[in-house]
């Protein structure tokens, strides 16, 4: 499906759904897209995730219910809040006020987004990308789980937390390798890549990686295996995370709107970092986004 398409089929779901126990897999197949690439673009596209969007738009459409001189039970599990007690908490912390209070105060408006695109400058013709075929690819490394909400935030920790605990010490000092982890993480040049994957509900895993050179897994690693296909490819020039993050933005935002030839493919994506040429604070640090994408039928 057309991207705007999707990201407009998916808020046309949740209105017509907005009562209902909805899950983000649901919405996920209504619009034929992964789970992952729905959540990624929904933020990027409208600003909130696809959790936050729905509780506000519940809380919105309760307070005007409660106007219209409702009950508050009949309204907390009509919007699907198992006790009044966890639905005044809520509508508090979005309206602020409660909900027995509704009357004397200005409600909070949260409407139907509407998504439209806006590309000033030829921005778009810009982006330096390439389309390639790859055979699969296979990656070892440190796996944690993440929000989507707070990856962005949490993911550069992560990176800080891996390095300060295995490659600072001896790595990147040149000396020899003394453990299982760092002999894994010389033969297979963990941290060349990033990788999102194996997306469930609001929660994904990123994979601090290399490619996979066989041998031995320490305990806490895993290796993943992205399947043979084609591959958008997407170079960044700037300091890190930073240039990264807005190329990111820029993809879901410019790139997948516009382009009619491709869709998305699978489930998650790949991060490259120049492991040999300079630091990722300087200004001319070079990295990319692999996006695995196919022709549109």
């Amino acid at each position: 499906m057309e991207w705007l398409k999707c990201i407009k089929s998916s808020i046309n779901y949740i209105e017509e759904h907005i009562k209902e126990n909805i899950s983000i897999e649901d919405i996920a197949t209504n619009s034929y897209v992964s789970s992952y690439y729905l959540q990624v673009g929904f933020q990027i596209m409208t600003g909130y995730s696809i959790g936050e969007y729905i509780r506000n738009r519940k809380l919105y459409l309760a307070a005007v219910a409660l106007l219209d001189n409702q009950k508050i039970i009949d309204v907390a599990l009509d919007y699907g809040y198992e006790t009044p007690e966890s639905f005044s908490k809520a509508f508090k912390r979005f309206h602020g006020f409660s909900p027995r209070q509704v009357h004397n105060h200005q409600i909070k408006r949260f409407d139907t987004l509407t998504i439209s695109i806006e590309i000033k400058g030829g921005e778009i013709k810009e982006m330096n990308y390439k389309v390639t075929d790859m055979f699969p690819i296979k990656l070892i490394g440190f796996v944690k789980e993440f929000d989507m909400e707070t990856s962005y935030k949490e993911i550069p920790l992560f990176w800080d937390e891996i390095c300060e605990k295995y490659c600072y010490p001896r790595i990147y000092k040149g000396l020899p390798a003394e453990n299982d982890y760092e002999q894994a993480i010389v033969d297979n040049c963990i941290g060349e890549y990033g990788a999102c994957i194996e997306c469930h509900g609001s929660k994904f895993k990123y994979l601090i990686a290399g490619r996979y050179t066989g041998g031995k897994i320490p305990e806490g690693m895993i290796v993943h295996e992205f399947p043979a296909g084609k591959w958008a490819i997407f170079d960044c020039i700037g300091p890190c995370p930073e240039k990264l993050q807005e190329l990111n933005t820029k993809i879901f935002k410019e790139w997948l709107p516009l382009n009619k030839e491709f869709e998305l493919r699978g489930d998650g994506n790949i991060e490259w970092y120049d492991c040999v040429n300079g630091e990722k604070t300087d200004p001319e640090y070079h990295t990319q986004i692999w996006i695995p994408i196919k022709f549109v039928k």
